[in-house]
């Protein structure tokens, strides 16, 4: 069954990378790869979307924003190359869902365990900043991964993957409203009709973390919580 999974998501993953529904994300993240970063200008740059990554079995699906122009962009593989992804992983490792402490590139040997780890926006967008229609284009990708993985608990990243997540339970009638569930760091909701618990935390940006508004101890505050859940 999980080779079949795995097969499956394999399948789903090309298609993604072969996505070209946003004008503006193909612009963007084309031009960022063929202009680069001066450090990292020896690299040839993946500029295309970036497909989800992780263990085909896993119960906790991971929900971040997009890939970042010069870190997912540039290396292929979601929360990969840059200070995000330096965080989240680090810290996925030290709470028993990762290998290893570092992500720098898709050969580098990252393997996660019980966990896998996507984007509601799969190309980098300018300024970090998806508009509605793309964040639209890309959800039925979300819900094909969560069709194929069956998580029982989907960790959103940000409010703009928490209220993506719950918009496309929405659109599908599987919640009355969303109103309900109100965006906090620390916060965790019951969803209806068997759906995955859902969790919350702050995105793990620069911003968030250099601030202090996003620590290493809150963040795995939450991930103690969600192992804690995953293990009744």
């Amino acid at each position: 069954m999980t080779t079949k999974k795995a097969a499956r998501l394999a399948v789903l993953n090309e298609e993604i990378v072969s996505c070209r529904k946003c004008p503006r994300l193909v612009r963007y993240r084309e031009s960022v790869a063929h202009t680069k970063r001066r450090a990292f200008r020896d690299w040839t740059y993946w500029g295309r979307p970036v497909p989800g990554f992780g263990d085909p079995r896993a119960a906790l699906l991971i929900l971040g924003l997009a890939p970042a122009a010069h870190g997912a962009n540039r290396t292929g593989r979601v929360f990969t190359g840059d200070r995000s992804g330096d965080f989240l992983y680090y810290l996925l490792h030290r709470s028993g869902f990762a290998n290893q402490p570092v992500s720098t590139r898709r050969e580098d040997g990252l393997a996660l365990r019980n966990a896998y780890v996507t984007a509601t926006v799969r190309c980098a967008p300018p300024g970090n900043k998806p508009l509605p229609g793309e964040i639209r284009n890309c959800l039925p990708y979300l819900e094909s991964e969560l069709e194929l993985l069956r998580p029982c608990a989907v960790l959103a990243l940000g409010r703009i993957a928490f209220d993506g997540y719950l918009k496309l339970l929405l659109e599908r009638s599987a919640i009355a409203s969303r109103a309900p569930y109100r965006f906090s760091h620390g916060a965790s909701f019951q969803l209806p009709g068997g759906l995955p618990r859902l969790f919350a935390s702050y995105h793990p940006s620069q911003q968030n973390t250099q601030t202090g508004r996003l620590t290493s101890a809150m963040f795995m505050r939450v991930l103690r919580q969600i192992r804690r859940f995953l293990s009744r």
